[in-house]
């Protein structure tokens, strides 16, 4: 796992600060244990209910990750042709592959048709009509689940909720009645099932109860209208603990869902921050301090470009030096090289005494970390390495300055 000791971080028994020095900063470290563990716990909790775990790869999809799951029976929820292509690789069967997203293109549906996936998430009625032209002209019938948007508020971040009916996401639930109908209708199109999801980082169980009667209703509606449905799928977006958040309580949410989901369907889960955001740590070595009449900073080599989310959420990570130097705790502000003042990893932060050449370790960085990096600022993109039972093994190297021009004329 990833703890301190004799105030030295370790993960999995191998000093982060040897792991520094040897791939350098910035650098995604994951933990094989710690994102097992937490898979395996999933499946524990939903034991009863036999569910198939589709791991969400927009939150971290490196190849070598993505196979850790697949090899202990895990699907993958895709949102774009490249995570589908990078799913099969890694070893995830097309059949055991859910198609996500608001925006498919025709190229990502011809691919997953190819493919075979399990089913396409189908989000607007226009989205239904291009599938429907697309197997046609492929002759191969498409597997069709309708996302619903059932207008439910999980009470988190706007920037992740997608399951009100002001969200880009689903459709609502006469307009599913009326394009099951259709799909149903057509030589083309096969009815699989229901999916819905509300948003992510959500720590109660009634708005999923809620979004969960939902689904249930409309499953009785199209039974009535003879719409036999296979699979539920409830997608997943369940809350962790970044500093005190209350967390998602996953035996009391399958519970609720063994009462609401009659037990004939197949249900699915689409889990991706809560398997991976624990396993991940950010090293990142302090380049400069600085101190104003203001502020005291702390300058490191991760900027934005590595490490999105606080800037772009003012998301809270744990920030701790790899080996403790004794000293007074003091107020600082963890910023980046990026040319912007929203370029931060935390602000207003309590850390020990830190000096130029420290490594820093961003904790809780396995979700959206390396998955939303960039170029900005033309730098290149940090190197990732999974460590399993006290090995380190590369799994991306760092990007090099070359890599930054490959593909310009």
């Amino acid at each position: 796992m990833i703890e301190s000791r004799r105030g030295l971080l370790r993960i999995e028994d191998v000093e982060a600060a040897a792991l520094a020095r040897r791939f350098g900063t910035p650098l995604y470290v994951y933990s094989k244990r710690t994102l097992l563990s937490r898979y395996e716990a999933l499946r524990r909790a939903f034991r009863p209910l036999r569910p198939l775990i589709c791991y969400a790869m927009k939150a971290n999809s490196n190849r070598a990750v993505v196979a850790l799951l697949a090899r202990r029976g895990a699907g993958a929820d895709v949102v774009s042709g490249g995570e589908l292509l990078r799913a099969l690789a890694a070893g995830v069967p097309a059949e055991r592959i859910v198609f996500s997203g608001v925006g498919k293109t025709v190229e990502e549906l011809e691919l997953g048709l190819k493919k075979g996936v399990l089913t396409f998430n189908v989000e607007s009625s226009q989205e239904l009509q291009v599938l429907e032209a697309v197997a046609r002209r492929l002759k191969r019938r498409a597997p069709v689940s309708m996302r619903l948007n059932p207008n439910v508020d999980p009470h988190t971040h706007p920037y992740i909720t997608t399951g009100l009916a002001h969200n880009k996401f689903g459709v609502e639930r006469p307009q599913a009645l009326d394009l099951c109908e259709k799909a149903a209708g057509s030589a083309w199109l096969q009815v699989k099932g229901i999916q819905c999801h509300i948003g992510s980082q959500i720590s109660a169980v009634a708005p999923y109860a809620r979004a969960a009667r939902a689904v249930a209703g409309l499953s009785k509606e199209l039974e009535k209208r003879r719409i036999a449905i296979e699979l539920v799928d409830m997608g997943s977006g369940f809350g962790i603990s970044y500093q005190n958040e209350k967390e998602l309580s996953l035996p009391r949410f399958a519970a609720a869902l063994t009462r609401i989901i009659p037990s004939r369907f197949k249900l699915l889960l689409e889990p991706g921050r809560c398997l991976i955001a624990d396993a991940g740590v950010l090293l990142t070595r302090v380049l400069y301090t600085k101190k104003t009449s203001r502020r005291r900073f702390v300058i490191v080599d991760a900027g934005m470009n590595d490490f999105a989310r606080p800037a772009l959420y003012h998301a809270y990570h744990p920030i701790k030096p790899v080996a403790v130097r004794g000293g007074p705790l003091r107020r600082v502000d963890v910023v980046g090289p990026v040319c912007e003042s929203g370029d931060f990893l935390a602000l207003d932060r309590l850390l020990p005494p830190v000096a130029r050449g420290d490594v820093l370790a961003v904790l809780k960085t396995g979700a959206y970390g390396f998955a939303m990096s960039s170029q900005y600022n033309s730098r290149p993109r940090a190197g990732e390495v999974l460590v399993d039972a006290g090995q380190a093994r590369l799994i991306r190297r760092r990007e090099r300055f070359a890599d930054l021009t490959r593909h310009e004329a």
